[in-house]
């Protein structure tokens, strides 16, 4: 399935969990209830399991009805209009120099992230927080391989799966290891200008005409990064705290999955293979904004939702033609 529906499905989904990171603070701190001077320890105790209980029942039922709704919507919107067919397999690891595959990677890293603090959030330990992440993240984006299974115009994408578990691991991967995030996924995104009339309207059919269209689906626009944090890998240096280095790629030239020929809507066959399919790879500083210390509730949970896309910083690219360039800012 487009990409574009697994990054939207995903930001609305870490939108639906904000409000679990906003009643606490970086550290997922229990429910700590201040006693009067008639409680007691068991009331207190009782009080607690209570809220624990509920705040269980917000995000269980919560996901459950966030991905139904979300599933019914896609069929209909997206599945409904194309015809049915037996499971099969679909093989597109060669599509779009594979920045579509880095995505998906990221929409499963977002989607466990989200639902791991929301689980804290609830009192769970820290094994069952893991489990119900691993379960629900990747689960939700592995129901949507399986409809592609049964969609005519796709498959199911071992490539797509692949990717999936990997960002997902990712993020599991290092909670269970360190218990904390040293490496971020982050995204960022330029709105490409294709200059010639001919290629804007190719990326008009491809990607969308709106600004938010292309920021989704427009893949010589993206840039995927793995972000890491220098004082977490070296805790007895002086680097800031919230100070990272950053490594992008990206892509260039993609007029088409696999090359750059299309047939316009009179029949016509354009040829530009003159554009080269290019590969692109970043090297720049970074901020990891939740390890900024705050009071504020409304500041950490900015901090955290922000904390998905890469910080403006000067960079250098090189590609996959050996080309070096610098930019004194790049988003």
């Amino acid at each position: 399935m487009n990409l574009y529906y697994n990054l939207l499905l995903s930001l609305l989904f870490i939108q639906i969990s904000t409000f679990a990171i906003s009643q606490t603070d970086s550290s997922i701190l229990p429910v700590i209830i201040k006693p009067d001077s008639t409680a007691s320890s068991t009331n207190l105790q009782t009080d607690s399991s209570k809220i624990l209980k509920t705040r269980r029942s917000i995000v269980g039922y919560g996901s459950i009805a966030a991905y139904g709704s979300a599933l019914y919507v896609l069929n209909k919107a997206w599945y409904a209009n194309y015809p049915r067919s037996a499971f099969h397999f679909y093989n597109d690891n060669g599509e779009w120099n594979q920045v579509d595959k880095v995505g998906h990677g990221w929409s499963a890293y977002q989607l466990t992230s989200a639902s791991y603090r929301a689980w804290k959030w609830t009192g769970v330990n820290e094994k069952k927080a893991l489990l119900y992440a691993g379960i629900s993240g990747p689960g939700f984006l592995t129901i949507i391989e399986i409809l592609d299974g049964f969609s005519h115009e796709w498959g199911f994408s071992l490539g797509d799966m692949t990717a999936n578990v990997f960002g997902s691991g990712l993020f599991l991967g290092q909670q269970a290891l360190w218990n904390e995030q040293k490496i971020a996924f982050k995204f960022s995104f330029n709105k490409k200008d294709y200059k010639e009339p001919v290629l804007e309207q190719r990326a008009d059919n491809l990607f969308g005409k709106s600004w938010y269209e292309r920021m989704l689906k427009d893949y010589n626009a993206q840039t995927y990064w793995l972000s890491g944090n220098i004082h977490s890998f070296f805790p007895d240096s002086n680097f800031p705290k919230w100070l990272n280095l950053s490594f992008g790629y990206g892509a260039e030239g993609l007029l088409g999955g696999y090359e750059n020929k299309w047939t316009d809507k009179n029949g016509t066959l354009i040829d530009r293979t003159d554009i080269k399919r290019i590969r692109q790879f970043y090297l720049a500083p970074d901020i990891d904004l939740t390890r900024i210390r705050t009071r504020s509730r409304f500041l950490r949970t900015t901090f955290y939702l922000f904390n998905s896309l890469k910080f403006p910083a000067p960079t250098i690219m090189i590609d996959s033609k050996g080309k070096i360039h610098g930019y004194f800012l790049y988003f």
